[in-house]
């Protein structure tokens, strides 16, 4: 696990390895926000990509709170390797969205679905076995 203080500064050395080309019209950049967020479905949400309407900037975040819940019993260096998934994940996002392209976005609802499908058979304790 790493502090917040520790993944931002993880996080700002993942943004610096990066090409700056996959930064175009990511305006509002890359933000570490030390909140844990859930959808409406009561999943963790780890990172969002965002594009605010009429232009007014396109950003991601990363939610340390999420990262904390999700992988706070990792070594500091499988940390590192999260917070750099969720951002090439994020930034995968963007790039997609430039290009017209929702693959990854459709790609993460079937992902949630399944998850959901998953959980929901798991908790219903006659779960088609006998007995």
């Amino acid at each position: 696990m790493l502090t917040y203080e520790e993944a931002q500064e993880a996080l700002n050395q993942e943004i610096d390895a990066l090409p700056p080309g996959i930064f175009k019209d990511l305006n509002c950049g890359v933000t570490l926000i030390p909140d844990t967020m859930y959808d409406a479905n009561g999943l963790l949400v780890l990172g969002q990509y965002h594009v605010q309407p009429r232009g007014l900037g396109r950003y991601v975040t990363i939610h340390y709170g999420s990262m904390i819940m999700a992988y706070g019993y990792l070594s500091a260096a499988a940390f590192r390797e999260k917070i750099k998934d969720t951002l090439h994940h994020e930034l995968t996002h963007h790039l997609e969205n430039l290009a017209g392209d929702r693959s990854l976005e459709i790609e993460d609802a079937q992902n949630i679905k399944n998850i959901l499908a998953h959980y929901n058979s798991n908790s219903n304790p006659n779960n088609g076995a006998c007995c």
